[in-house]
C-alpha cells in the first residue's frame, strides 16, 4: 500500500545549511501491516512520514501508494488516502467546530460527490462511532472541540483519521502528550481501528517498549537511514536492551538519553 524506492531529502539545497535529512530510503508496506518507526531525534522518522504525506518534497527517488507511483503529487490530493496523528491534540480538530461538525468533514474527505451533512441516519453513525471511543461523546456532539480534554480530543482526532476509510495511517508520537490512561486507551483505539479497517500504519515513538509489544513490524532510523527492519517471531524475541545493544553494534554510539527512549 505504501513504497518509498530510494527516496533522499535534502533541506537547504545548495547553502552553508544544507543537510540530507533522508539518504535513500526504500520502505515497502503492505495493506494492513502495522510499523513502528524509532530512533535518535533527527534520525529522518517524521520526515519519512512527511514524505509519505506529500507534506514535504523529495530530492530523488519514489512515492508509491495503492501500487500507484504518486511522487510529484500535492498534498492536499494524497490527503484523499492518508490520515495522520499528529503529537499535539489540538492540531488534527477545528477548534471552535463542534464534534458533530469535524465528523462531518472528516467524513468527507476523497469523496468527489455531495454527501447528506446531517440527516438522521449520519447522526446515528455519528453517534455509534463515538460511543466506541469509551469518553461519553456521543452525547457532546453538539459541543465544540475546544471544550473537549486533550485524551478526547486525540480520541476524536484518530477517529476522524480513519473515518473516511484511507489507505494508510500515519501517526507521528500521537500518544506522546497524553497522561498514561488517556495513551493507554488512544493506544488501543488505534490497533483497533487499524484491525478493523485494513490499515497500513507507520507509527512514530519514542517508546521502544511499545514499539516493540505493537504492530507486527519495527523499523529503526538513524542520521536519515534505516538501519534495522524486523518483522515477525524475531520481532516478537525483541527487548528494549537488545534493541540498544544493536544499535550500538551498527552505529557505534549510544542512543539519545531521553527518558521514554530508554524507558
Amino acid at each position: 500500500m505504501i513504497e518509498l524506492r530510494n527516496v533522499s531529502v535534502v533541506f537547504h539545497p545548495n547553502t552553508p545549511d544544507e543537510r540530507r535529512a533522508l539518504k535513500n530510503v526504500s520502505l515497502r508496506l503492505g495493506k494492513g501491516e502495522f510499523t513502528t518507526i524509532i530512533g535518535s531525534n533527527g534520525a529522518g522518522k517524521s520526515t519519512m512520514l512527511n514524505v509519505v504525506a506529500a507534506a514535504i518534497p523529495v530530492a530523488d527517488g519514489a512515492v508509491l501508494i495503492e501500487g500507484i507511483e504518486r511522487t510529484a503529487e500535492p498534498e492536499y490530493k494524497r490527503a484523499r488516502s492518508i490520515g495522520r496523528v499528529f503529537q499535539d491534540p489540538l492540531g488534527g480538530t477545528a477548534a471552535e467546530m463542534s464534534v458533530e461538525d469535524n465528523l462531518i468533514v472528516a467524513s468527507r474527505k476523497g469523496f468527489k460527490r455531495i454527501i447528506p451533512a446531517k440527516t438522521p441516519a449520519r447522526k446515528r453513525e455519528f453517534r455509534e462511532l463515538l460511543a466506541q471511543l469509551d469518553m461519553g461523546l456521543e452525547n457532546r456532539m453538539g459541543e465544540n472541540v475546544a471544550r473537549l480534554s486533550g485524551g478526547q480530543r486525540q480520541a476524536l482526532t484518530l477517529l476522524m483519521a480513519v473515518i473516511s476509510r484511507p489507505a494508510a495511517l500515519l501517526l507521528d508520537e500521537h500518544t506522546a502528550a497524553l497522561d498514561p490512561a488517556n495513551a493507554e486507551k488512544v493506544m488501543a483505539l488505534t490497533e483497533r481501528f487499524a484491525a478493523e479497517y485494513g490499515l497500513s500504519v507507520l507509527m512514530v515513538t519514542h517508546d521502544m517498549s511499545r514499539a516493540i509489544s505493537v504492530g507486527s513490524r519495527l523499523v529503526m532510523m538513524d542520521a536519515g537511514e534505516i538501519i534495522m527492519d524486523i518483522g515477525g517471531e524475531a520481532k516478537k524475541e525483541l527487548t528494549v536492551d537488545g534493541l540498544v545493544a544493536r544499535f550500538r553494534e551498527l552505529r557505534r554510539k549510544g542512543l539519545d538519553s531521553d527518558r521514554t527512549l530508554l524507558a
